[in-house]
């Protein structure tokens, strides 16, 4: 026969998911090596020999995106890119992410070093031509994760705000 406290413990932990998972926020935002995520950048991009490289571009997980993985829609991460042996070489570096769900939401901001990879399977992208390499919002590229991420939940001063504000708005209900 089970004793009735373990049983009560036993249930307890067994619930401790599902009351995670209807708070609806993540701790952690977590990743394998080898993860492939459908992106495409922000703003139209042209590099040639008179600008090689560029720092600091901006790009995004596409909405359904056909990689293995997915990140929130509310993303940005950035990157490098130059030209390499005819290709357009791009390279990311840092992300952050908002997950929003119902009026929560979690912020995560951290590390991603990653690679961006066509679908020949090979690194770069093949937008090169007569010296010139195009990338536009509408190409979208797989990016393959070089390492595990796990980044953990930043603290969100709006989503504190809003519990302050609820708190509130029940107190004033109940007088």
């Amino acid at each position: 026969m089970i004793n009735p406290s373990r049983f009560t413990l036993l249930a307890a932990l067994l619930a401790l998911p599902a009351l995670s998972y209807a708070q609806g926020q993540p701790e952690t935002l977590s990743l394998p090596a080898d993860a492939s995520i459908e992106m495409s950048i922000i703003s139209p991009l042209t590099l040639d020999e008179a600008a090689p490289k560029v720092s600091s571009i901006i790009i995004h997980p596409v909405s359904e995106g056909s990689g293995s993985h997915a990140l929130p829609d509310y993303c940005v991460v950035i990157g490098d890119a130059q030209i390499d042996n005819g290709r357009l070489r791009l390279t990311t570096r840092d992300m952050t992410c908002i997950e929003a769900q119902g009026g929560d939401s979690a912020i995560f901001s951290g590390e991603l070093s990653a690679g961006a990879y066509d679908a020949d399977g090979n690194f770069g992208l093949p937008v090169c031509s007569d010296g010139s390499c195009k990338l536009t919002p509408d190409d979208s590229f797989l990016v393959i994760l070089n390492d595990a991420i796990a980044i953990e939940q930043q603290p969100n001063p709006s989503a504190e705000i809003n519990v302050q504000r609820r708190q509130h708005g029940q107190e004033d209900d109940s007088e």
